[in-house]
């Protein structure tokens, strides 16, 4: 994470909006909307009279039929949405199933038939025999008749696509990646200082606990800032987003930064209850600041595909391929903790972050230990571990690739053939040629066997 200028924590998912929220406006909208046209009744004779060319009963039976029509239509929607889920659920990984729960079009095509519906048995309620029919709130009902036929049509093609395991992926690598590129500051980014260089006395400062239990979903880092800076103190949390926070665990340590300042006392003046305000908490992870979330479902997604009912390894390593490109995309990033200034370049906040090796355990740890009797996966992992190896830049990462080419290595079983062995000590050996600047002859092969499934 970087230095925020504004209050607005950003977040990396896509719509936020609940399920409920687009639909339940739509169809107050709708509802004001029938109420205003329902009241517009043109003079029989007059062009507006031409919209609709019937009488009432006729007006009436149409608009029970789109109404009927939009019930079974929302119905089958509905149904769609819960197979949906359930596949992604059972053959993929539980974790996916917030990113079905904020689809856009699952939102817009239950708002426009919500609209279609509300609009429609409010209008219907208007009709008497008495009165002009109301031609254009009838023609507006049509229209979204015709409407909601095409959002279905829509969403079934939508949803065709959403359950692929290829999409699924695809939508997580897009929002992992965006979180990347919003709170990691990039390898030449120098920061205003180094947590190690500041030879903070772990004695002096004062700790601050947690007052709820929950996963660490946002980090409000501006606020953590002018928390400290009003204060004169230095504040570093010690959980970082993606955590399990328990309730009265140690959340952050307060220092004071005044020369000749006594030491803090957080809970006396407020700044307990602050840090824990800038904490967001909740019973799940996101990835709304949370890198290593989007490996999670990556790697839960290629572990299930290597579990006995499933047995498909191709599928697991298409889902290294894509944790593959986001370690190459951290490999540019800088990593660890990080130190955030105030206005006048004071340090305030330091706020710590995950590393090399823990994203390397992450996306080989599981997986190469369902996958040892399968050398293909223990190729793919390796296959990424070359990528990496390319573009690493500190020691320290050259040392962690390595370590993770010769544990996924390792994991390979005795059971396995020579024959079928030899792909993987081949690419553990490109891996090292790699590490060594060599990446043409890492890469180099007969016919493009070392980056192909």
């Amino acid at each position: 994470m970087v230095s925020l200028p504004g209050r607005r924590t950003p977040r990396a998912e896509g719509s936020r909006s609940p399920l409920w929220l687009p639909p339940t406006v739509g169809g107050v909208v709708a509802f004001a909307a029938a109420l205003l046209l329902a009241r517009v009744r043109p003079a029989p004779g007059s062009p507006a009279a031409g919209l609709w060319p019937g009488d009432v009963n006729s007006a009436a039976t149409a608009l029970q039929a789109v109404a009927t029509t939009s019930v079974t239509v929302t119905t089958l929607t509905f149904s769609l949405t819960v197979v949906t889920l359930q596949l992604a659920s059972q053959q993929f990984s539980p974790r996916l199933l917030r990113r079905y729960a904020r689809d856009t079009a699952a939102k817009s095509v239950l708002t426009v038939l919500t609209c279609a519906f509300v609009f429609t048995i409010t209008t219907l309620s208007f009709l008497d025999t008495k009165n002009p029919v109301p031609g254009l709130a009838l023609v507006t009902s049509m229209v979204l008749g015709v409407a909601s036929l095409a959002a279905v049509l829509a969403y079934l093609t939508h949803i065709v696509r959403e359950v692929r395991v290829d999409s699924m992926m695809q939508g997580v690598h897009q929002e992992t990646a965006t979180a990347i590129g919003i709170f990691y500051p990039a390898h030449d980014d120098p920061r205003p200082h180094s947590p190690d260089e500041m030879e903070l006395d772990e004695a002096a400062g004062v700790t601050v606990y947690a007052t709820d239990s929950g996963f660490v979903r946002l980090v409000d880092v501006h606020a953590l800032v002018e928390c400290a800076r009003r204060r004169g103190a230095l504040v570093r949390l010690n959980t970082r987003p993606g955590d399990l926070v328990i309730a009265r665990s140690p959340l952050a340590t307060v220092w004071a930064r005044a020369q000749g300042a006594g030491p803090p006392e957080p809970e006396a003046d407020g700044t307990a209850a602050e840090i824990n305000a800038a904490v967001t908490l909740g019973y799940e992870r996101t990835l709304d600041q949370d890198v290593a979330f989007g490996f999670r479902q990556l790697e839960d997604i290629a572990v299930k595909a290597m579990s006995p009912g499933i047995n498909d390894p191709v599928t697991a390593a298409a889902a290294v391929g894509h944790m593959a490109d986001l370690l190459v995309r951290l490999a540019d990033c800088r990593l660890g903790p990080i130190v955030h200034v105030d206005g006048d370049g004071e340090p305030r906040a330091i706020v710590p972050d995950r590393d090399m090796r823990y994203y390397l355990d992450l996306a080989c740890g599981q997986l190469k230990r369902f996958a040892s009797r399968e050398p293909t996966v223990l190729a793919a992992l390796l296959r990424m571990l070359r990528d990496l190896a390319v573009v690493v830049h500190d020691r320290e990462h050259v040392d962690e690739v390595r370590r993770a080419a010769d544990a996924v290595r390792n994991a390979l079983s005795p059971a396995v053939s020579e024959a079928d062995a030899e792909q993987v000590h081949d690419l553990h050996r490109r891996v090292l040629i790699a590490l060594e600047g060599h990446a043409m002859r890492a890469y180099g092969d007969r016919s493009g066997e070392t980056r192909s499934v």
